[in-house]
């Protein structure tokens, strides 16, 4: 059975999902799209172009497309901060949610809304789309395989020249925390999952040079721990002279006691290691390759695949609301870290927001 959805939100990453990421499952039976919905009727054609749908099923209300079209879930492609409005729409309808991250704009937020989605029955999952992409997902199935040992710790490293104003979209370099909220909660996120354990502690250090044309902070170097006792470096820059890891194509090493793995510009290599040499001198490049997992959904297009199967009665998705509050948390622990110069205990960060919420009665 296909499962029917409504498309909220057609702005430059709505425009991906109604290219890239839906025909795929359209194509297979998996959903159906019945309606999408933006402010800017502009936006209608590139939908109709692509999903093949009728002026009828093009709305500039969310509202009106809920209204009008029965639905199984929404999809939120919205702008972060309005994201709860969204939610509160859906949840009005009987809506399940799939939404693109983050799960809103605030910490307090985040919560607002997983609590409400826990109170009126319904599902909502976060499109976490780095995570589960091709080569992500083959290190984590290689470091859960247990194939190298206990993991140590990771390093991961996001890099880029986009220090002229608008090289990474004119709304990013007026943000007050760019990279936090843009690139690092995905990369965050990646490392807890590649840990296999929450978030213990987090420290952080955030800035924005003078020769980068952006309002806030642009560049950040974090460490984390996890309460499996592994440890993670983050090196994340938008402002550098040329760059070396881009969006996608980051770099990640996992040190662990039986070998050395490095994610390298999608591609993947394991060290070894020799227990009859006293020292073990290699280079990135001498390793054994990894070759990359086959499947034919990655990413948002198979996250959309994973949400029509819990619905369905499946196991809950990973990035279910309540489990990627964690992810919200990294990146605003990360900014208070950094605003106060301290190591933030991450649950307790979490917690102590979490019970100032609820005591609202909101």
């Amino acid at each position: 059975m296909a499962y029917k959805a409504i498309l909220v939100g057609l702005g430059s990453w709505g425009q991906w999902w109604c290219r890239d990421f839906l025909p795929p499952n359209v194509a297979d039976g998996t959903i159906e799209v019945v309606a999408v919905c933006d402010r800017d009727p502009s936006t209608h054609a590139f939908a109709r172009e692509h999903l093949h749908l009728t002026e009828s099923q093009c709305f500039e209300s969310a509202e009106e497309a809920f209204r009008s079209c029965p639905a199984d879930f929404c999809i939120n492609v919205v702008n972060p901060a309005y994201h709860e409005e969204i939610v509160d729409l859906a949840i009005r309808y009987g809506l399940h949610i799939l939404s693109e991250k983050p799960i809103a704009d605030t910490l307090e937020g985040a919560v607002r809304i997983a609590e409400k989605v826990r109170r009126s029955g319904l599902k909502m999952a976060v499109t976490m789309s780095h995570r589960f992409d091709q080569d992500k997902t083959t290190l984590r199935q290689e470091l859960r395989g247990g194939n190298w040992g206990e993991l140590d710790y990771l390093v991961t490293r996001f890099t880029c020249d986009c220090r002229k104003y608008g090289s990474w979209g004119e709304f990013r370099h007026e943000m007050d925390h760019p990279l936090m909220l843009e690139g690092s909660v995905h990369h965050l996120d990646i490392l807890a999952d590649l840990a296999g354990a929450k978030c213990k502690t987090i420290y952080a250090q955030t800035w924005r040079p003078s020769w980068g044309e952006f309002h806030g902070d642009c560049n950040a170097l974090v460490t984390m721990t996890f309460e499996n006792g592994v440890k993670a470096m983050y090196e994340g820059a938008k402002t550098n002279a040329v760059t070396l890891n881009w969006w996608s194509h980051e770099y990640f090493r996992a040190e662990c006691k039986g070998g050395t793995l490095i994610l390298n510009q999608r591609q993947l290599e394991v060290l070894p290691y020799d227990p009859e040499k006293t020292i073990a001198r290699a280079e990135e490049g001498d390793g054994t390759p990894i070759p990359l997992l086959k499947q034919p959904k990655w990413a948002n297009t198979w996250l959309i695949q994973q949400f029509t199967e819990w619905l369905s009665g499946g196991p809950a998705m990973e990035t279910n609301v309540e489990d990627n509050l964690q992810s919200v948390a990294h990146v605003f622990a990360a900014i208070e870290s950094a605003r106060t110069g301290e190591v933030i205990h991450v649950q307790d960060f979490l917690e102590k927001t979490r019970a100032a919420v609820l005591a609202t009665n909101f």
